[in-house]
């Protein structure tokens, strides 16, 4: 009988596959040394793989670009990046090399705008969608981007509230300015409410259209934008409310010939187990037909097609390694591996909406498996990642005490929001410092590079946040 853990991973999965692979005993990331970065930077670290980046954005316009040339599909394909996603400044500079566009949601972002405008990573000819519910000064500072020559930002009403300030900002602005509208959708049926509270309610729109945007020389709709949260889906739920929202952009288009553009917010799935499987080709495909059909019915011109794709840019580039510091087993049917850092702090998801993450040692692949809990040492009761809030089990090698070498872990594809939700940098849970983080990269000869990024948050920073005041005796 083979009880290996590697036989247990060959008997379940296609593997190695694309980013995970084996090389000396050790797990490799995109082909890179995990066991290398332990070694030079101990744990925990956090990891950002830099070349995921570009071969997400590319997958992705190619697809689409071949869906465009399959429908004869007259409009163009404009791929976006969601800063919310993740703001450090190599993944969104990592993005914006590829010749992405960008997407807002808070007065904030637009400061990280004005930065990079200031260095030249966005131009003028950057197009940025601003969503979110616009304050006076997220307002103001969508105005001074136009003011800079950003002729291409979309301002997106996200209620009808927001035209009365849009309007009066639009009158002493010396130009036109380009808006587009969310549209409400339905929630999925198990939600908590049954309509979301971002965007306008469809039964509105059209009356909204003509009553308020129509006869203002100062703004003009460019855009409609549909999103829904749960992201790209080949569900019944999702195709349903696709085509409620295709049935009323054609309608708008139909009253208002300036309308140049199709938003599809809600971005793609990313491998979270690696028995993943998700025909991008045929959705993609689909989503290009579905449009095409709803516009030659209609007799409008094809709109461009925006995409706003932040959890799939870069999720799949990041990856959290910790050291397992101590098994425990507090009763005959449960092994606890307690491991050098907190799950609340560093992988906040896992506890506050039970995500999946790829979990996977990175040694001692022939030791026999067991089933284990992972526990972080923080001392709440919901630091842990337990398999059965994900109604599966959780196998990881078993650890032999006689052995030197301790066993080591990482949840992968975790790139996504993670470190905006934690609060990179502030007081975390318990006083746990944030991790070190590492940026891999490729040189221009195509070698990898590592960098360390940021150091592991130090107590003094943390103290002087509390307000502490720190002096040697």
């Amino acid at each position: 009988m083979n009880n290996k853990y590697f036989d247990l991973i060959k008997q379940s999965y296609r593997f190695p596959q694309d980013g995970f692979d084996l090389t000396e005993g050790y797990l490799s990331f995109n082909g890179f040394s995990i066991k290398y970065l332990i070694d030079k930077y101990g744990t925990p670290l956090k990891l950002m793989y830099l070349p995921r980046i570009k071969s997400q954005i590319v997958r992705a316009r190619e697809l689409f670009e071949k869906a465009l040339k399959n429908n004869s599909y007259q409009g163009s394909y404009h791929y976006c990046y969601c800063t919310k996603c993740c703001h450090f400044a190599p993944i969104v500079k990592s993005a914006l090399k590829e010749k992405v566009h960008l997407e807002t949601s808070s007065s904030f972002d637009i400061d990280l705008i004005f930065s990079l405008f200031k260095t030249g990573e966005v131009t003028t000819s950057t197009m940025i969608i601003h969503n979110g519910y616009k304050t006076d000064d997220y307002l103001q500072k969508i105005v001074r981007l136009n003011q800079l020559g950003f002729k291409n930002s979309i301002l997106v009403l996200d209620s009808k509230s927001e035209i009365v300030r849009v309007k009066k900002l639009a009158k002493d602005y010396d130009g036109v300015l380009k808006i587009g509208i969310r549209i409400a959708i339905n929630e999925e049926p198990q939600s908590a409410y049954y309509t979301s509270r971002l965007g306008i309610r469809p039964a509105d729109v059209l009356e909204f259209y003509n009553d308020k945007i129509a006869t203002d020389p100062n703004i003009s709709l460019k855009m409609v934008h549909f999103f829904i949260d749960s992201g790209i889906k080949d569900t019944v739920y999702y195709w349903g409310e696709f085509q409620k929202a295709l049935k009323l952009f054609v309608q708008l288009k139909q009253e208002c010939n300036d309308i140049k553009a199709i938003n599809l917010g809600g971005g793609f799935p990313i491998r979270n187990n690696l028995g993943f499987n998700f025909d991008f080709e045929n959705i993609i495909n689909q989503l290009v037909k579905n449009i095409k059909d709803a516009c030659t019915e209609a007799n409008v011109s094809d709109p461009d097609i925006f995409t706003e794709f932040g959890k799939y840019t870069v999720g799949e580039s990041g990856a959290v390694i910790f050291e397992v510091l101590e098994q425990k087993k507090q009763n005959e049917q449960e092994t606890w591996y307690m491991v050098d850092n907190s799950l609340m702090n560093t992988l906040p998801d896992v506890w506050s909406i039970q995500e999946k993450f790829i979990l996977l040692p990175i040694n001692k692949w022939n030791n026999p498996y067991t089933k284990v809990h992972i526990g972080g040492i923080s001392c709440d009761h919901s630091d842990f990642y337990n398999p059965e809030d994900f109604n599966e089990q959780l196998y990881l090698p078993a650890i032999d005490e006689n052995e030197e070498e301790p066993l080591y872990v990482g949840f992968f594809h975790t790139g996504a929001y993670q470190d905006a939700i934690s609060g990179y940098g502030g007081i975390k849970h318990c006083l746990i410092p944030a991790p070190k983080i590492i940026i891999i990269d490729k040189d221009e000869q195509g070698n990898m590079i590592d960098t360390l990024y940021r150091k592991e948050q130090p107590v003094e920073e943390m103290l002087s946040i509390l307000g502490y005041n720190n002096h040697d005796e």
